[in-house]
């Protein structure tokens, strides 16, 4: 044990990097800065529709958290970061989005978010597909607000309130994700 930790002392000691996490060919970046904030990795991993591999999902934040509701908790700036692993369709972004959103578990704490959340399907009007091996981004930048960011341009004007930011990350990590394991391993929670 004391050799292991002198091992990793002297790594460390000598400026030598850790080895990047990849997940499927996908390196996943660990911190990330967003808005002149540092952001570590909470948790990260693949969607899978049936037998195949969809995308590579990753959240990070500003501060650590493991349950939903400590990660909804974090003041400070939040990002979930998606790559495709297949080609899809912007349109299909947008209804798994709208599906998502007006589907049962977000009824109650939507409801007042309606007008911000209907926008959301627009957020895609400009962009016709997202090819394999591109990134998606949904950040929450406090005094900005939400920003969807596809092949590095955002997607219209940011949702003020951060409860939009909650809602959409809730498709991911919320009571009714569509992966579990997905919604695990994004928590940190890896088998």
């Amino acid at each position: 044990m004391q050799a292991t930790t002198a091992l990793l002392s002297l790594v460390c000691a000598l400026g030598v990097a850790a080895k990047p996490l990849e997940i499927s060919g996908v390196q996943v970046d660990d911190p990330v800065s967003l808005h002149g904030a540092t952001l570590q990795l909470i948790g990260a991993g693949i969607r899978f529709k049936t037998v195949f591999k969809v995308y590579v999902a990753a959240l990070y934040a500003d501060q650590k958290a493991v349950t939903p509701e400590g990660i909804y908790a974090v003041p400070g700036p939040k990002r979930l970061a998606i790559t495709l692993l297949r080609d899809i369709d912007s349109d299909e972004i947008a209804k798994t989005f709208a599906k998502a959103i007006n589907g049962p578990a977000f009824k109650g704490e939507a409801a007042r978010l309606i007008p911000e959340l209907s926008k959301i399907e627009r957020t895609f009007e400009g962009t016709r597909k997202l090819l394999a091996g591109e990134t998606m981004t949904i950040d929450w930048v406090p005094g900005t607000g939400t920003v969807i960011t596809v092949k590095g341009q955002a997607q219209g004007a940011p949702f003020n309130d951060v409860e939009v930011f909650n809602v959409l990350l809730g498709i991911w990590i919320g009571p009714s994700a569509a992966d579990w394991k997905l919604r695990d391993a994004l928590l940190g929670k890896m088998p």
